[in-house]
């Protein structure tokens, strides 16, 4: 069932008539029922795997807060890993395998590729990482086991998250399923305003950019090397507005139920650093890598040397959990060199100037860092998107292939008007969002502005974008 079809609005209608019309207790109930009708509409068999893990996770909650502290980490080291070792067999299975008989056929040894090949969950990544970090937190001490089973049940399974996050904390999305939740007209404003903006971005610009997409990393080498950069450029964008458009959808339905989920973009192509991307770009996560990966493996703390390690470690499994293969390996790979690369300038110039000055930089000097940022980003977005090595090595040799391109490369123009106008109120959006600081700024204009504003977004998703077909969200697949 996908945000962008019209069976979810018709569940969404449904869910929704029903839950105003309930106390909150059974609002719980009923948000749980339709968590799992959704989970299930993509294959019934997984909710017996959401369930069994949520029953696990919470078990494993009760018997870490009640345990002895000698007992409390052998509980917890369990129960991380029980989690892991579920999401490798589903999520890694084929992708080690794969990579073992790859291994000995370097070495002249042939094996037989296993005839097992395991269907990925959807969400699996998004739901084990939200109990890991129950657990993990219960564990330090930074919450208390839910005594709830549905409770807890609603909190792994709250469906506008479930399948591509945010990745939420129990600390932030619990406290919110344990009281009435009063659904006020300001938040049914600023709900309604971010599923729209949600649909623009994925049915408006990433659906319509996608067909582009897809026809030059499929055949690089019958492109020229400024049609595979238009490309990488539309890439870019088409991930970023299916991602952050799923965000917001999750966010404004969320918010239709009183529910307030955390922000997982806050703009990240306006970033002028490797560091204030990863602080704006799939929040959720690299919080996550932060607190459970990054800092637990020593962080900063023990020397310049361990500083790198920890940050290339957390970085390349960070890269792992997007998908089972080597690319998602190497784009984790680039972006940790980025950040160490960005953390030893910084260390360069607080050495130099005793004080890390505070100056502030001309807007030429600020546009510049952005555009640069982005360019380092859209290199990686082709490891990334290409389906193995080679092929993002073909690509990124078209790049430099500036011949034209042939065969139906000539028909379609990546820098149509339809394109660039998409580009440019994508880009409006997002500069309006960053300098309001707020992504609903669409509420402060008039009621007759705001409406004409909203109907011209829906005319611009019916007109420009890609409307004749649903594609699923990029992110499902992680």
């Amino acid at each position: 069932m996908l945000f962008n079809s019209v069976e979810f609005f018709v569940f969404l209608t449904a869910v929704l008539t029903v839950y105003y019309c309930l106390g909150w207790r059974w609002q719980n109930y009923w948000l749980l029922a339709a968590s799992y009708v959704f989970y299930g509409w993509w294959d019934w068999r997984f909710v017996f795997l959401l369930a069994g893990s949520t029953g696990f996770n919470y078990i494993c909650g009760a018997w870490i807060a009640q345990a002895t502290e000698a007992c409390k980490k052998k509980i917890l080291i369990l129960n991380v890993a029980a989690n892991l070792g579920l999401l490798g067999i589903f999520k890694y299975f084929n992708f080690f395998c794969d990579s073992f008989v790859a291994a000995f056929a370097l070495l002249g040894l042939e094996l037989p590729v296993p005839a097992v090949q395991i269907v990925l969950p959807v969400g699996i990544s998004f739901f084990t990482f939200q109990c890991l970090s129950y657990t993990v937190d219960i564990y330090r001490g930074q919450t208390k086991p839910e005594p709830s089973l549905l409770t807890f049940a609603l909190y792994v399974s709250f469906f506008p998250q479930l399948v591509a996050g945010p990745i939420e904390r129990s600390t932030r999305l619990l406290p919110q399923l344990l009281g009435p939740r009063r659904v006020e007209w300001p938040n049914l404003g600023r709900g309604v305003e971010l599923i729209l903006l949600g649909l623009f971005k994925k049915v408006g610009v990433a659906d319509a950019f996608a067909p582009l997409v897809d026809l030059r990393f499929r055949n690089p080498e019958l492109a020229s090397g400024a049609d595979l950069l238009m490309a990488a450029y539309l890439f870019s964008i088409q991930i970023y507005c299916d991602f952050s458009g799923y965000t917001d959808i999750a966010r404004g339905v969320g918010k239709l139920l009183g529910i307030d989920l955390m922000k997982n973009f806050q703009q990240p192509y306006l970033s002028r650093n490797p560091t204030e991307f990863w602080r704006r770009w799939h929040i959720s996560l690299s919080t996550w890598l932060r607190d459970y990966l990054y800092i637990p493996l020593g962080g900063n703390r023990k020397g310049v040397r361990a500083t790198y390690r920890n940050l290339m470690i957390t970085m390349l499994l960070g890269g792992l959990w997007h998908g089972a293969n080597w690319t998602f390996v190497v784009w984790g790979g680039l972006h940790g060199v980025y950040l160490a690369l960005h953390k030893a300038w910084t260390e360069v110039r607080q050495g130099a100037q005793g004080v890390l000055e505070r100056r502030k930089s001309s807007p030429w000097m600020r546009v510049a860092q952005v555009i640069a940022m982005f360019h380092l980003v859209t290199f990686t977005w082709i490891f990334f998107r290409s389906e193995t090595l080679g092929a993002a090595l073909r690509y990124c040799t078209g790049l430099l292939r500036w011949q034209p391109g042939s065969g139906a490369f000539k028909a379609i123009a990546v820098t149509s008007p339809r394109i660039w106008a998409l580009v440019l109120l994508m880009l409006v959006i997002d500069v309006s969002q960053y300098w309001a600081g707020r992504h609903t700024v669409m509420l402060r204009l008039a009621w007759p502005v705001r409406g004409i504003a909203y109907a011209g977004l829906m005319a611009t998703v019916l007109i420009l974008g890609g409307v004749y077909g649903q594609v699923p969200f990029i992110y499902f697949q992680f």
